[in-house]
């Protein structure tokens, strides 16, 4: 396997970073490699993180993100610093280090507090500068990867699913909704505590931070449920904390699913595709979880989306 020459420059920066810090930092543990993926490399030394973002990263898009994670520090942890470095042309930035989920205990994910700081951002007026959040272009980057597979016989339910889908969820026109700030990736593994270990819970990574439809942001979830693949006791906690913390998603009584249709169809075609990719690139046959992706986007090519009254299509 090749090394990624990044990594030892960041890990530097990294324990410089934390030596900044804390100048009687224990280095019994050394630096960990949280992550190394083409979209970005991370790296921690005790209690600070340095990130390299995506290659195609740039300073006119972070910025202003980094700067709302600096105003809203009750919602999104905060970089050290708002102003990042440039490393072997990456872009990166410097975090403090919080507790992540837990992947081995789901009994005890954070659902509640989870839908809490999704609705506590959809509240907060977004600043003039911020770009559009970015679900969207990476659903359909996810498909456009898809579509360059050799012929594999689970691509056509999911391009089926994909193209029954409104024009805005496909990227190709703007959001109906430009005025609502949103996490644009919401996931159990965007969640950390802060301070560590016990501290309360905050949002991670801005990079797909922006203006847009808030519901993208309960998507992911949504489609789990739909999909069998989230227990209907966590999707009623993380929707009933959400709507009891005044998020504008969707209504606050009622049947959720004009409001939720269309991103939570995306997001199943998009985490489909992601997952064919990656069968077909270990050459290996889906998995039960995978495949019930694909017959959920089968499924769902059978009846169109249903639309909520602000959507375009």
């Amino acid at each position: 396997m090749t090394t990624n020459p990044l990594l030892p420059v960041l890990t530097a920066k990294a324990r410089a970073a934390a030596h900044a810090r804390t100048p009687a930092c224990p280095c019994g543990a050394g630096a960990v490699t949280l992550a190394d993926r083409p979209d970005a490399t991370v790296v921690r030394h005790e209690d600070t993180v340095a990130k390299a973002h995506a290659p195609d990263a740039t300073l006119t898009d972070l910025t202003p993100r980094l700067t709302v994670a600096t105003h809203l520090p009750d919602v999104l942890l905060p970089p050290l610093t708002p102003t990042p470095v440039t490393l072997h042309g990456r872009i990166v930035t410097f975090w403090p280090y919080g507790t992540p989920v837990d992947p081995e205990t789901p009994d005890t994910a954070p659902w509640e507090a989870a839908a809490t700081l999704l609705a506590r951002l959809h509240r907060t007026p977004a600043p003039h500068a911020l770009p559009p959040m970015r679900g969207p272009a990476k659903a359909a980057h996810a498909v456009a990867r898809l579509r360059v597979l050799a012929p594999h016989p689970a691509v056509s339910p999911v391009l089926r699913a994909w193209t029954a889908l409104p024009a805005w969820a496909r990227a190709e026109i703007p959001m109906p909704d430009t005025t609502t700030l949103c996490h644009g990736d919401f996931h159990l593994g965007q969640l950390v505590r802060h301070p560590a270990p016990k501290g309360p819970w905050r949002l991670i990574d801005v990079d797909d931070l922006g203006i847009g439809a808030p519901a993208w942001d309960l998507a992911r979830p949504a489609s789990w449920y739909a999909c069998g693949l989230l227990a209907p006791d966590e999707w009623t906690r993380f929707l009933s904390a959400y709507r009891e913390a005044g998020g504008p998603a969707v209504p606050a009584e009622g049947n959720p699913w004009p409001a939720l249709d269309v991103p939570a169809r995306a997001l199943t075609v998009q985490t489909a595709a992601r997952a064919i990719t990656k069968a077909a690139a270990a050459d290996r046959p889906l998995d039960e979880i995978e495949q019930s992706l694909v017959d959920a986007c089968d499924r769902m090519s059978s009846a169109p989306p249903e639309l909520s009254p602000h959507s375009e299509k």
